[in-house]
């Protein structure tokens, strides 16, 4: 039996960079330029797929994308400098997707005959809405409510929570790589041969190349295998979908991109307000703010760092408040949230480095500033995207079930809670969005933004998974059971001086601590 014993630990070993370490500078910029265009994939699809509802342009498309990155860059710099200071990206959110559905198809603004200004009203509308529901965010992080709600979780609470922050983006995975299976296909293969079987190849001194830049390599050899099917005419009778899919040229972003444009503030407008828009979106809030708690633990996890006390996720929180105060105000026609597949990137590459990201930053704001030059590297295929995503969702899901290590897993009661909360949290939201086809969704009541808040909760796999997994946890046998939940590990990460290892990691820069000490 003790051969095949494996303790618990709590961080992982065999990670190159952590938190705090960072790698050669030439290295760094290259793996924070890897960042960069992993969440391309993201910040390029929601604007892809809302603008034109909304009524918009191939320009107006190119300009929100544009808005979109500038402000990921913003917030991403803000997370790492004064938030959680984990090494997390912040960018778009599709928990956002339904209530900004809801506020689209307002009938005061569908009646706007033209497109034009009704993409105009309907972003002023959006902008109103996020700028209201921030305040959500702001208040229960910056007030440490949300912190003290995190003491009734516990890693058994936690892991399926986590696992389906990775699992709930299945849809976004193997379905979307099926839409042009001949460019999907091999970079799946291809990153898994470079960052897996050829991740001891060093062709280069002692740089492990295909293990730390798989991203780069496979994006630049697949793309440009699709730039040949492209230019070659494969794609010239197919359909729609599929020239959507595999083209390289397609959605015109290169074309309508500007060559230099500076995002500001209130570039759409002054926002209009509505309470009915307004309570809506808090609930897409609300899904935004598990999600992140979710990817914060897994981050941290993946950085070597320990699990962020509860203050420093309010910290954190509050400042993701911030970021979707700024999303409103720039109008990038979405919220924000913490970048899952950059989460999983921190595993792939086994850099955990804080200044990577940071750097990333840079990069974002950089080249949304430079339209042309952004928009020839948003023209990457999606589906090359998503190969990614299968394993990158997959690997932060297995992060979370690695909580598990610090539980009974031979306890039915604990087997139950897992089961339970992973079944429904993919289950439920499956359910929902069976409904969101009708554009209505499951809940239909008179009271459209009702509508919109239960099915952005419901719709969401991290959200149920914590309805159910912390619910469940807190009330079945849960004095008798504080050992199998793992809680006399966790307990010491609940506040700031819990571990000595929580200064070295969260103290915030520039002395900063003195005049906003840990509470």
């Amino acid at each position: 039996m003790a051969d095949i014993t494996h303790p618990p630990m709590e961080q992982l070993q065999d990670l190159e960079y952590c938190i705090d370490s960072n790698p050669p500078w030439a290295e760094t910029i290259l793996l924070a330029f890897q960042n960069y265009i992993m969440m391309l994939g993201t910040s390029v699809m929601i604007p892809s797929a809302l603008v034109p509802a909304m009524g918009g342009s191939d320009g107006d498309k190119a300009r929100v994308i544009q808005t979109l990155l500038f402000v990921a860059g913003i917030n991403t710099l803000l997370q790492a400098l004064f938030g959680t200071r984990l090494p997390a990206v912040v960018g778009g959110s599709f928990a956002y997707v339904v209530p900004i559905a809801y506020i689209v198809n307002d009938s005061s603004l569908q009646r706007i005959s033209d497109p034009q200004e009704r993409f105009i009203q309907t972003m002023r509308a959006i902008q109103g809405a996020m700028i209201v529901a921030s305040s959500i965010q702001i208040i229960l992080g910056y007030s440490q409510v949300w912190g003290l709600f995190s003491r009734f979780f516990s890693p058994l609470g936690m892991a399926p929570v986590i696992g389906l922050v990775g699992l709930g983006l299945f849809e976004r995975g193997f379905p979307a790589l099926g839409n042009c299976v001949e460019i999907g296909l091999p970079m799946l293969l291809l990153v898994i041969g470079f960052s897996q079987y050829l991740k001891h190849v060093r062709p280069f001194r002692d740089l492990p190349i295909f293990e730390r830049f798989p991203v780069l390599i496979c994006i630049a050899i697949v793309w440009i295998y699709s730039l040949i099917l492209t230019a070659s005419g494969a794609y010239r009778e197919k359909s729609n979908r599929t020239q959507m899919s595999c083209r390289t040229d397609r959605e015109n972003l290169i074309s309508t991109a500007p060559w230099f444009k500076f995002p500001y503030p209130l570039q759409w407008g002054p926002p209009t307000f509505s309470a009915g828009h307004s309570f809506a979106m808090m609930s897409a809030v609300l899904v935004s703010m598990v999600e992140s708690t979710g990817a914060y633990k897994a981050a941290s996890r993946l950085a070597i760092a320990t699990p962020p006390p509860a203050y420093v996720l309010s910290r954190g929180i509050g400042w993701q408040g911030i970021g979707i105060l700024l999303d409103g105000l720039y109008g990038t026609g979405t919220g924000s949230t913490v970048s899952v597949e950059n989460v999983g990137l921190l595993g792939l590459t086994r850099v955990g480095s804080r200044r990577v990201v940071q750097i990333s930053a840079g990069f974002m704001i950089f080249f949304s500033t430079l339209g042309k030059f952004g928009a020839v590297f948003a023209s990457i295929p999606f589906p090359i995207y998503a190969a990614l995503y299968c394993i990158l969702f997959g690997l932060v899901a297995s992060v979370g079930l690695s909580f598990l290590q610090f539980t009974n897993m031979n306890s039915m009661r604990n087997l139950i809670i897992t089961g339970l909360s992973l079944f429904l949290g993919i289950s439920v939201p499956q359910f929902f969005n069976e409904y969101w086809g009708n554009r209505h969704g499951l809940v239909h009541t008179n009271a459209g933004w009702f509508n919109a808040f239960l099915n952005t909760i419901f719709s969401s796999p991290a959200t149920v998974g914590l309805i159910v997994a912390v619910f469940l946890d807190n009330t079945i046998e849960v004095e008798k059971a504080k050992k199998d939940r793992g809680m006399p590990w966790w307990v010491k990460f609940r506040t700031f001086r819990g571990d000595n290892r929580n200064e070295e990691f969260y103290t915030l820069p520039f002395n900063l601590n003195r005049f906003f000490p840990p509470t």
